[in-house]
């Protein structure tokens, strides 16, 4: 099979060496050469992936059976085109299009399946910040609808850091979406991260939870597994069935948790390996999460995890 890769970090790099090892072709893209999964792949594209058309004639010079994005700074409503034409979007176009952009991924969570998340305001400028902040209440949290490994992401516990924290989660921002979330602060006790494994013809499966740290918005690191409760991996396991059952498709899902006194709390979604799943490298499990991700996408079995 040949796959584009679309985004050629680090992951990516990871998600070619196991591509390759069970023989599948990988063109590997980005915004600047000599990215680290290019270094490994097959051959490469140098784009700028919020272009459109540059990334129409990609696709078309490549004909790829499947697409697998890497990042979120993607035209990624072109997918539905993709999908048209045959090509495999990973997990789908659907899934792709939401989960880049935390609004949609939120509101679907929150008002459509209705999960438990933390209460939350959008805001596309630094007035619009400021109401959005008196309607959470303080402390709260700012983020930017597009970012990853908490780029742009702070804290906000008084006025005085509104217009700070507006300028920071602008900075930190992937793509050319300017515009912030703005959560209520959730008293949590701990974070983790389910990998949860949907295929195409068999159930989904759940990775033992991984517990992560942050700080000022930056991950610093991972374990496997996390100790939670049964309750509490139940609880997760049913909300991270449900939210991408929604979005459909099939591949490795990283769905992101707050455990709190009064129960689980959604807080996102990545549909791709995950920062935090870089632990599953050290050999916390049968397959890492690259691996599960190309077997889940290739509908190659998966016996178990452990």
């Amino acid at each position: 099979m040949k796959i584009l890769l679309l985004g050629s970090g680090e992951l990516g790099k990871e998600f070619v060496i196991a591509a390759q090892r069970i023989g599948q072709t990988v063109i590997a893209v980005d915004s600047y050469e000599n990215a680290p999964a290019m270094q490994v792949a097959h051959g490469f594209e140098v784009i700028n992936m919020l272009d459109g058309e540059a990334l129409d004639r990609v696709v078309a010079k490549h004909q790829p059976d499947f697409i697998v994005p890497e990042i979120e700074a993607i035209r990624t409503e072109r997918f539905y085109d993709y999908e048209k034409q045959g090509i495999t979007v990973v997990p789908s176009a659907k899934a792709a299009n939401f989960t880049m952009n935390r609004k949609a991924i939120r509101d679907l969570a929150a008002k459509e399946l209705g999960l438990k998340t933390a209460n939350y305001r959008y805001a596309t400028t630094a007035k619009e910040l400021h109401k959005g902040v008196e309607a959470v209440g303080m402390p709260c949290v700012v983020k930017p609808l597009m970012s990853s490994s908490g780029k742009g992401q702070s804290t906000i516990k008084t006025a005085a850091d509104i217009d700070k924290a507006w300028q920071y989660a602008v900075e930190g921002s992937r793509g050319d979406v300017v515009e912030v979330i703005v959560e209520a602060f959730v008293k949590f006790n701990s974070e983790i991260t389910l990998l949860t494994v949907v295929q195409n013809n068999n159930p989904t499966l759940f990775c033992a939870p991984i517990g992560h740290r942050q700080e000022r918005g930056d991950y610093q690191e991972s374990w496997q597994p996390a100790q939670v409760s049964n309750k509490d991996l139940y609880e997760a396991q049913d909300m991270a069935e449900k939210v991408t059952e929604a979005l459909g498709g099939a591949g490795l899902f990283g769905v992101e948790f707050f455990l709190a006194d009064d129960g689980v709390y959604f807080s996102e979604l990545s549909p791709r390996p995950h920062d935090t799943g870089m632990v599953t490298l050290a050999g916390t499990q049968n397959f890492n999460e690259f691996e599960l991700h190309l077997r889940a996408i290739l509908s190659l079995p998966i016996s178990k995890l452990l």
